[in-house]
């Protein structure tokens, strides 16, 4: 594994935190299906080193052939459950022994994400780390690691010092 200061080029801290958390539970090379349409994270995981297949943006509720489709190391799920009604279903569905995911923690002091433009980019749920863990334990996971960071912003405010100190990102490796 690389020590921090070769994320420096990685442009979003969630990334860097993203990208060292899947590294110390599944090193480079591997291959792994992400749940969700190709976006940056995977242009990055793909400079690491990493084959990255991904689903192609359909319903993950109801639809899992591209779920089904690729034999990998291990499945990735990068803040995509909040999204979903029945994150259970999928989490059911996925062939692959290791599973590597990370969620927004549930924040007391500000409301589930709602986008006021787009009607799919919403939160259906805002886990507390004890209700993803129960989730993925009983979709037939095992925890082996899990890990919490903040995500500070540069502005003044209530919010943003409180955000500063309060975990918002949760990663879990989890096992079959």
């Amino acid at each position: 594994m690389s020590d921090f200061k070769s994320y420096k080029t990685v442009p979003k801290k969630r990334y860097r935190h993203t990208v060292e958390f899947l590294q110390s539970v599944l090193p480079a090379p591997a291959t792994i299906l992400d749940l969700g349409v190709r976006n940056e994270l995977s242009e990055i995981l793909e400079s690491y080193g990493y084959t990255v297949y991904n689903t192609m943006g359909e319903d993950l509720d109801l639809e899992f052939v591209n779920v089904k489709k690729h034999q990998v190391d291990a499945v990735t799920a990068f803040e995509i459950f909040e999204h979903l009604i029945a994150p259970f279903n999928v989490l059911q569905t996925i062939k692959a022994s290791k599973l590597i995911t990370t969620v927004p923690l549930k924040l007391w002091f500000a409301s589930a994400y709602r986008s006021k433009t787009d009607k799919w980019d919403r939160h259906y749920h805002e886990f507390e780390d004890w209700q993803f863990d129960w989730l993925l334990e009983k979709s037939g996971w095992h925890i082996r690691k899990s890990e919490k960071w903040s995500s500070p912003v540069n502005k003044i405010g209530f919010r943003p010092i409180l955000r500063k100190f309060t975990p918002r990102y949760y990663a879990v490796y989890a096992e079959r």
